[in-house]
């Protein structure tokens, strides 16, 4: 009797052990997918809720909910839920980024859930922004962001200097002409009231990481399977020219050593500066829907030093290896990057489109807004030697920013910044080393 007893006893409870777990899981998918979005301009985030909304409609089995998170606390949100398994499960960041997340082990790696139509309509150079070597693929890239040279047309047109174009790009060599041409004192008070140019130098990595390929540099470099960071003579002419511009021609304005290109802005509108050089492709929205009636502004093609090549970055959808959903949120990446969502995300946020079909379509190839030019310069984008170094995100933070803001402050020779990154780089690099991190 009591083995009967027992045995009934261990049926039931195995029975609600059963029913408990059936409920978990129907409950676990009856959740909808949690989705991080970093869209920030006001269009964009609409555009972002707008495809959600859309999903949602088509499928109310596995609904998206939107979560709007910030660029400036992304990073720490994330390594949290990493690192406490409460992870969102499809999330927006940039390229640099979760590349360092992937070697971490934090992603799925989403190539086997990538379709031959996604996989050759989004080009190369993209996908390489997210690959490793061993074909992992960390995210799916959508935008990519490049920098620009923003003109004012009246301000070029008054001193004869006719501008670039996509056959006929200037070299820094003629930028620098040009922006000494334009530097005035406008009312003859002694005072420098008009600059050639402005750029962004607060927090200046990226726009230094960026233009160095084009002049033959990288900084990085791999040696033995490990990385280290040499400054040689290729990147520091790059820092050179901004450092001659900015204290020997004073052709750049010294607003710009503590401005983000964000917030040159408003002195670009007044005519302050000629120039922005090294803005995001977006700054242009911010020209459309701002600027004064009667300022007339281009953009140009990359300017050439040894070549036009720059570092490309791109902005991705990821899905977290903790997330116990990624086919599902694979299904909706699918959806949101589609070859006509992507154009409505590229064309409201103000950067180029991943897809190849999307570049081939009128919006990116007119010339109200500088979209020609700015999509055009898609076939001058690479990836640089710097992708998929371990500690590369602590480096630009730790390394790069700091000894770079106190290089263009005047604080610093060319020569002895270059001494001073080599030897904190390596510093920060050996740790990484040690702990094994590789690419």
């Amino acid at each position: 009797m009591r083995r009967i007893l027992f045995i009934s006893f261990f049926l039931l409870i195995g029975s609600a052990a059963v029913f408990w777990l059936m409920t978990k899981n129907n409950g676990h998918k009856d959740q909808p997918l949690r989705f991080v979005s970093l869209a920030w301009q006001e269009r964009a985030i609409a555009t972002n809720k707008s495809i959600v909304n859309e999903w949602n409609m088509l499928h109310p089995e596995m609904r998206v909910e939107y979560i709007q998170g910030t660029w400036n606390s992304a990073h720490d949100y994330l390594v949290t839920a990493f690192e406490t398994g409460d992870v969102p499960d499809i999330f927006h960041y940039e390229s640099s980024v979760i590349i360092d997340y992937a070697m971490r082990g934090y992603l799925t790696d989403l190539s086997p859930y990538i379709s031959t139509e996604m996989k050759n309509d989004i080009l190369d150079v993209a996908w390489a922004t997210v690959t490793r070597p061993n074909g992992e693929v960390g995210g799916v890239p959508f935008l990519i962001e490049s920098l620009v040279v923003l003109y004012n047309k009246s301000l070029l047109e008054k001193e004869g200097i006719i501008p670039p174009t996509l056959e006929h790009p200037w070299t820094w060599e003629y930028l620098q002409v040009a922006a000494r041409k334009m530097t005035k004192d406008t009312n003859d008070d002694g005072v420098i009231d008009q600059y050639g140019a402005g750029i962004g130098l607060r927090n200046s990595a990226n726009i230094i990481m960026n233009t160095s390929i084009s002049f033959g540099g990288s900084f990085f470099k791999k040696e033995n399977e490990h990385f280290v960071v040499h400054v040689n003579a290729e990147e520091k002419k790059l820092l050179q020219t901004i450092i001659d511009m900015l204290y020997k021609d004073k052709s750049i304005s010294p607003a710009s050593i503590g401005e983000t290109g964000a917030g040159m802005i408003p002195g670009f509108f007044s005519g302050r500066y000629a120039m922005l050089i090294g803005i995001g492709s977006w700054g242009r929205q911010q020209l459309v829907e701002n600027a004064p009636k009667d300022f007339y502004w281009g953009v140009m093609p990359p300017l050439k030093a040894q070549s036009q090549i720059y570092g490309a970055s791109t902005q991705t959808l990821s899905v977290p290896k903790k997330s116990k959903r990624a086919k599902e949120a694979m299904k909706f990446i699918d959806f949101m990057l589609s070859s006509k969502n992507t154009a409505r995300l590229a064309l409201n946020d103000w950067m180029i489109p991943a897809r190849k079909s999307c570049l081939a379509m009128q919006e990116f190839q007119d010339s109200l807004g500088g979209w020609d030019i700015t999509c055009a310069s898609v076939s001058t984008l690479g990836v640089g030697s710097w992708v998929g170094a371990p500690g590369y995100v602590e480096w630009k933070s730790r390394v790069a920013n700091p000894v770079l803001q106190e290089l263009f402050a005047g604080r610093l020779s060319v020569d002895e910044a270059a001494k001073r990154i080599e030897h904190e780089s390596n510093n920060v690099l050996l740790r990484y080393k040690k702990y094994g991190d590789v690419w």
